[in-house]
């Protein structure tokens, strides 16, 4: 064979090409007798079995004549023999199955101990009919030399203990074990022992357990094998449970006291755990007396000790703390308290900087063992803060906290993100103190720390609102002027990084955002964001979160003039951008603006734009609208929407008379049935719609709110003569900010009453509204209205008129309001500015002066259907 040439001086006439053929034919030859070779006629012969046996049949075949991973295979199947045929499995299959174990490999015997445990669990046979078939194969591989099959059976044999009778288990397990347990036998033997023993032990009464179990725990405990001993000591705390509280003062708590001061490390450690966990069976003067000074003890010793040891400890420490709170004197806490401070620094006063292949592999294992001991110790952090008093966590623990947020090691500051809501929570009114930290966290270059700290950020956020120094409101979140910058830095982050899960949940989490910061906030640091995702991220999870998020954000703006540029992009992107995906996008975004928003509130500016897309060309547009016009056709309520109705109706006709793609076709025609089945809501409450209605109801009365208390806002400032500025803005926003953002926890919403409007500012009101309106119509607007006028014309002519409570005034909402009056350029950010053309990204909006609209494909067809709408009565 000719070596292949450098890349450089690669040959490509026909003479070196003609030689890598004969190369490339020379491999051919040598990898055919190799495939050939896999299976002989005489091999694949010997594994073929006749069709026609039953199942029976094939496993008794194949257990007495076929090879091991066949024998493995049947095994495999015991299970759904036995739930076929029990007796025929039990008669035939299970004596080979014995047969087989004894000369089976490894494979094979975890395979059978988990068959057995299968059937177990199934309850394909009595509990007789197992104890007699399958106890005598468990108990017989218990001591299997290799140590993972006989721990495979070991468990089986535990879990069939829990259902076998008190008699079987003396005969059959007990009694045998008196002699199992002995010096003479293995290790493994008595290790076997231990286990069974602390399983049988809830399973007899208090005189049997005295009489025949414990003699033989204690003969463990001074077993002269360190593994009996630590083994047997994990066991004490199964048999304290089932002994009572008598016996275990008496006769396991001088076993644990004695094995705290063994030789071996591994079984000082055994009794320091079993210890800990029994601490709640133990009355006041055995913790005082006895188990303080032995934790004193083990606390002292820790460090001159193996690390393997203050692992366990920090684990320990909390539950520790929390079960000897009460019995400390001052100078114990103390102690304990700066024992834990110790060990949140543990292997930090080390100098850094150095090169990782230069540290020798010892002090690479001692530095990864004072990582667990650091994380162990941000674990319990919250078991500290009561074991100190949250009253004093800014003196004896921030700066603690400090050091673990900004901990060197990302799996320590991960565990502290996970505690950080828990902290929040204990820590109340004083949670300003940790504001920075949570900053710091978000800011964090981890983003499994991010990941974290998110699962509670609405809650951490809430709390951050809600608690504080004091309670006058500002000094909470507007103290924090990190917050904002940090939220949006861990946003694009998470974009940024291949981790989209991330990314996702936390576009889920900052819905809670206008619960905690203002509108305006929102409005121009996060919206235009959510639109930059939703139109180029290419995560289909990630870019739903942002448009439900965006959606929540449109929801809770406080500012009509902002929410109807939100929903004119909306249209206009995504409704009608020229990229089928943005399309698509439209109607997802429709269908949380359904879920999220009142009937009427979709029926007035997205039920055209979203049935508009009938005429898409694009097939999975339109199957996507056809999978989302019956949650269309539930926002309708007759007889007030008959008009939509019946666009509704003729788009579905063109659909089924015009359609082509007969995947769509199809999907239109069951949706045609499921239209024609649904019942249509009424303008009066219906008792079938009683609860959708009412729900409805609520969520147009908190729009209509919305619009009300806007209102008050301009009349208020108009009144003083003079521009409200920042401060004075803030005040009222949080004046007003309460009910609007508790809404959704069905807080009763007090709204000023007719004697705070006199009948002069009602009038000034009505006046103001009306000056407005003939501004608004006689203004020229950008083409980029067309589309949004259109939408709401067909809702407005019917318009809904709607009393709020407590105003004591009527209030028509028409589109006709001041919520397109132009605002100051210079506030507003030229991503949204009505002033500045957006780019065209429609495929037509019927403005014969807009010139980018004359190319496009689909302007004539939308024309038309716009013109039929405008004739349709």
């Amino acid at each position: 064979m000719h070596p292949p040439p450098p890349a450089a001086a690669m040959d490509f006439s026909q003479n070196s090409l003609f030689g890598y053929m004969e190369d490339l034919q020379e491999l051919t030859i040598i990898e055919r007798p190799v495939r050939r070779s896999l299976k002989t006629p005489e091999e694949i012969e010997r594994l073929t079995v006749d069709e026609d046996l039953s199942d029976i049949e094939r496993a008794v075949y194949l257990l007495s004549a076929g090879q091991d991973v066949q024998g493995t295979s049947v095994i495999a199947n015991l299970p759904f023999l036995m739930r076929q045929n029990p007796t025929e499995t039990l008669r035939r299959v299970l004596p080979k199955v014995r047969e087989a174990l004894h000369v089976a490999g490894v494979e094979m015997q975890l395979t059978a101990a988990m068959s057995f445990l299968t059937i177990l669990q199934d309850e394909s046979v009595s509990i007789h009919a197992y104890t007699h078939s399958f106890l005598q194969v468990i108990l017989l591989h218990l001591e299997h030399r290799d140590t993972g099959v006989s721990n495979a059976w070991l468990e089986t044999l535990l879990s069939v203990i829990e259902v076998l009778p008190k008699e079987t288990l003396r005969h059959e397990i007990l009694n045998p074990l008196v002699s199992k347990a002995q010096l003479s036998q293995t290790v493994q033997s008595r290790l076997v022992s231990c286990k069974i023993l602390g399983k049988l032990t809830n399973k007899f009464d208090a005189h049997t357990i005295k009489r025949e179990i414990l003699p033989l725990v204690k003969s463990l405990c001074q077993d002269v094998e360190y593994e009996v001993r630590s083994c047997m000591c994990r066991q004490l705390e199964n048999i304290a449970q089932g002994i009572g509280t008598e016996l275990t003062k008496n006769v396991v708590l001088p076993e644990l006291i004695e094995l705290s001061r063994d030789e071996g490390s591994s079984v000082r450690l055994a009794a320091f755990e079993t210890l800990v966990n029994l601490l709640d069976i133990f009355d006041t003067d055995d913790r005082s007396q006895t188990i303080l000074p032995l934790v004193k003890s083990f606390c002292e010793k820790s460090f001159k000790a193996d690390e393997s040891i203050l692992i366990s400890l920090s684990f320990h420490l909390g539950k520790l703390c929390h079960g000897l709170y009460g019995i400390f004197t001052p100078d114990q806490h103390l102690r304990f308290l700066e024992f834990y401070k110790k060990l949140c620094t543990l292997g930090l006063q080390q100098e850094n900087g150095h090169n990782e292949n230069q540290i020798p592999p010892q002090i690479l294992e001692q530095e990864k063992k004072y990582i667990s001991v650091r994380k162990n110790c941000a674990y319990n952090f919250p078991a500290m803060i009561v074991f100190v008093d949250p009253k004093n966590f800014h003196m004896e623990l921030y700066s603690t906290f400090f050091c673990l947020c900004h901990d060197p090691e990302v799996p320590v500051r991960y565990t502290i993100a996970i505690c950080f809501y828990e902290v929040s929570k204990l820590l109340n009114s004083g949670v300003y103190l940790i504001h920075k930290e949570l900053i710091t966290l978000l800011q964090d270059e981890s983003l499994e720390v991010l990941d974290a700290l998110i699962d509670h950020l609405p809650e951490i956020l809430e709390l951050m609102s809600t608690g504080g120094e004091s309670s006058v409101q500002e000094n909470k979140l507007s103290s924090l002027p990190d917050l904002i910058p940090a939220l949006t830095a861990a946003e694009q982050r998470a974009a940024a990084s291949l981790k989209w899960r991330t990314h996702e949940k936390l576009l889920q989490k900052y819905a809670c955002l206008p619960h905690v910061i203002s509108s305006d906030q929102i409005y121009y640091r996060f919206l235009q964001r959510m639109f930059t995702i939703m139109m180029t991220n290419n995560v289909l999870p990630v870019q739903k979160a942002a448009s439900r998020t965006l959606c929540i954000f449109l929801r809770y703006n406080r500012k009509q003039e902002q929410r109807h540029e939100v929903i004119q992009k909306l249209i206009e992107q995504l409704g009608q951008g020229k990229s089928y995906w943005n399309r698509l996008r439209f109607l997802d975004t429709c269908e949380f603006i359904i879920e999220i928003f009142s009937k009427s509130f979709f029926c007035k500016y997205f039920f055209l734009p979203a049935i508009e897309l009938t005429h898409d060309p694009v097939a999975n547009v339109r199957m996507k609208l056809c999978y989302l016009l019956p949650k269309v056709k539930s926002t309708l309520k007759i007889p007030a929407d008959k008009h939509l109705l019946q666009q509704l109706e003729m788009c579905v006709r063109k659909l089924l008379c015009q359609e082509k793609d007969k995947d769509v076709l199809a999907i239109v025609k069951r949706t045609v049935l499921e239209l024609d089945r649904m019942e249509m809501s009424m303008d009066a409450f219906q008792k079938k719609f009683y609860e959708k209605d009412l729900l409805d109801q609520e969520k147009e009365r908190e729009e209509l709110l919305l619009l009300e208390m806007e209102q008050l806002e301009k009349e208020k400032q108009q009144n003083d003569g003079r521009p409200m500025s920042d401060k004075m803005f803030e005040k009222k926003r949080r004046d007003t900010k309460t009910p609007t953002q508790s809404l959704p926890k069905n807080i009763p919403i007090s709204v000023p009453g007719p004697s705070s409007v006199t009948p002069s500012t009602s009038k000034e009101i009505k006046k103001s509204k009306l000056i407005r309106s003939q501004s608004f119509n006689n203004q020229a607007f950008h083409a980029k209205y067309g589309n949004l006028e259109k939408c709401a014309s067909k809702s407005s002519t019917t318009g809904y008129t709607t009393s709020v409570s407590g105003l004591g005034k009527t209030s028509v909402l028409s589109l006709t309001d001041d919520s397109f009056r132009t605002r100051n350029a210079s506030s507003v950010p030229s991503s949204f500015s009505p002033n500045t053309p957006l780019p065209s990204t429609s495929r037509g909006t019927g403005n014969s002066v807009d010139p980018k609209s004359s190319g496009s494909k689909d302007t004539q067809p939308r024309k038309a259907t716009l013109k039929s709408r405008k004739s349709n009565p």
